[in-house]
Parts: C-alpha cells; structure tokens; sequence
C-alpha cells in the first residue's frame, strides 16, 4: 500500500536558517499521527507544506501519490490552523457555499445547507460571519475544513482556542474521519489528549526528525517519556 503522505528529505529555509532539516517521514492511509515538538520546532513549518500552502526549498512532498501543491492534491486535504479561514464579510452560507465550490462539490449549496445544520448554525445561515460569536466561528470554520469530506486532514493546535461546543464538533468529525479510513496529521502542545488520539507520532527537535514511530503503552501512560527518551536534542 502506498503512503497517504511522503514526506522525502524536506528542508525549509527562511533566509539562512533552516526552519526543516532534511525531514522524511512516511505516513499510511487511516493513521491519525500525533506531531510533537517545542515551540519553534517547526512544526507549522511542515503542516504548511504539507497542506501545499508553503513549499519546501529541498525535497518533496508527496499526498495520495501526487504532489502536494497540485490543485487536484490541494482539494483532498482539509486544514485548520492558527487562522480560522474563513471570510468575515460573507454570510455563514456565502462561506461554505463558496468553499464548497472551491472544492468542486457537485451540490455545494445543499452540502452548505446540510453542514450548517449539523454545526448548529441553520439559523443564522444569512448572518455575515464577522458578527458570530468566537465560538460560532469555530465551529463554521470546523464546517469548512471537512465539508469536502477530506482524505488528508492537518490540524495546527486544534484544541487550544475552541469553546467547549466546537470541542465536541471536532471529536465528532475527527471520529467520523478516521471511520471513513482519513489520514489525520495533528500538531498540538496537548500531549496526552493527543496520545489518547493517536495511532503514530511524530517528534520534531529543531527542525529534525527525532521520532517517528507507533504511539506505545509508554507514551500514553507517561506524556513526557518520548520527550525523555529521544531528548530534545539535534
């Protein structure tokens, strides 16, 4: 079976310094990896060229087999990072509506409709999204990253701004995600939920790989035994 993801001898340069250095990681379909590391590591660094968003000054990145800055590529991935995403100057439905088409969807005003349903936002569908809530924006953001019912999904510190409904939001679609067999690549500072969530890890230590490997009895019993074990060394 081929890798969901093929990350081979990736480096990232911003100037002189070397944000990656000479990263390859291989990630099976269905996986849900858990992407660890201290601030700085590099991290966002490699969900942006994973999502096709940065590219890398050496290397390649390969998802589903192709590239991963290709459109075709670009449509399977679904993302949620530090920024929400969305456009405040259009309404709940305008946004999804409009993401839905970005996507290729063959029925995205009724895909718009029925994820504004589900998310709890039906109500509200004509209102602009700069007027929501923090909360509701969460959650449409949540809307927008899976409506395309994603194989690859790349999350950048998922839990840490949303409220406790989005919270549930995404437990419940991540759960879905990996039902329906979806890669999951997920960095974030909460280790233990991670690992309660995770099939794999992935450790990065200033811009190197440390670890990657299984999630282990070791790591989901003790949080910072990877950290102990594989150092936060060069």
């Amino acid at each position: 079976m081929s890798a969901s993801i093929a990350v081979e001898h990736v480096w990232k340069y911003f100037g002189d310094f070397p944000a990656l250095k000479d990263v390859s990681l291989r990630i099976e379909p269905g996986s849900c990896v858990a992407l660890l590391g201290r601030n700085g590591a590099g991290k966002t660094t490699l969900l942006r060229i994973l999502a096709g968003l940065s590219r890398p000054s050496q290397g390649a990145v390969r998802v589903d087999g192709r590239d991963s800055r290709e459109e075709a590529t670009r449509r399977r991935v679904g993302v949620l990072g530090h920024a929400i995403g969305i456009y405040d100057e259009l309404s709940a439905f305008e946004n999804l509506r409009l993401f839905g088409e970005l996507y290729g969807l063959d029925r995205p005003k009724d895909t718009a409709l029925e994820w504004l349903e589900r998310i709890g936002l039906s109500a509200v569908r004509d209102g602009l999204a700069r007027e929501f809530s923090r909360g509701m924006r969460q959650r449409l953001a949540l809307a927008r990253a899976f409506l395309h019912q994603p194989s690859v999904v790349l999350f950048d510190e998922p839990f840490t701004s949303l409220d406790d409904r989005a919270i549930a939001v995404l437990q419940q679609l991540l759960s879905e995600a990996r039902a329906r067999g979806a890669t999951i690549v997920m960095s974030t500072h909460q280790i233990r939920e991670a690992m309660e969530l995770s099939s794999d890890v992935a450790l990065i230590s200033r811009g190197k790989l440390a670890h990657a490997g299984p999630r282990t009895a070791e790591m989901l019993a003790d949080p910072g035994w990877l950290y102990r074990q594989y150092g936060d060394g060069q």
